[in-house]
């Protein structure tokens, strides 16, 4: 019982360590950092158009853990690898963020949610255009890969 004790203090420190370096860079990316769970979504809402693209976008509702509050999210599918088989329809990575998936998000905060979630192209991050990401956390708290990190569609942007 004693092992298994410190085996989970263990595991413990070790997603704190996580969770602190990943809102130290994402500091360092001029966003604010949250860490919470889906509670509803991914749903797909219909944008506008930028130079014959659309900027639609993928809404989750998360539970912030810090303050337990729900934050609508709102994601740019133009940053997603599946955008454009996707159709009308949320793209692929995204499509995984169900109900009870925790995710930590870097962006920028808006009155009940938060946007900007995705790559800033490789510009200088500011506090109104961070470097932000969306990734999925794992059983012990470790975050994946960023959802947002595609750059095919930067030019219209830059």
């Amino acid at each position: 019982m004693k092992w298994v004790i410190i085996g989970l203090t263990l595991l413990a420190a070790a997603a704190n360590a996580s969770t602190a370096t990943e809102k130290a860079a994402c500091t360092r990316a001029a966003g604010s950092f949250m860490i919470g769970k889906v509670l509803s979504g991914p749903s797909y809402v219909s944008g506008k158009y930028l130079d014959g693209v659309q900027l639609s976008h993928t809404h989750i509702q998360l539970q912030n853990e810090a303050d337990q509050k729900v934050y609508d999210i709102a994601i740019d599918n133009v940053f997603a690898s599946g955008y454009d088989n996707a159709g009308y329809n949320v793209p692929a990575p995204l499509n995984k963020l169900v109900y009870g998936t925790r995710v930590e998000l870097c962006g920028l905060p808006f009155s009940g949610g938060m946007h900007w979630v995705h790559t800033n192209c490789g510009v200088t991050p500011t506090k109104s255009k961070p470097d932000g990401w969306v990734k999925i956390l794992d059983s012990k708290g470790n975050p994946g890969s960023n959802l947002e990190n595609r750059e095919e569609y930067c030019y219209l942007w830059n």
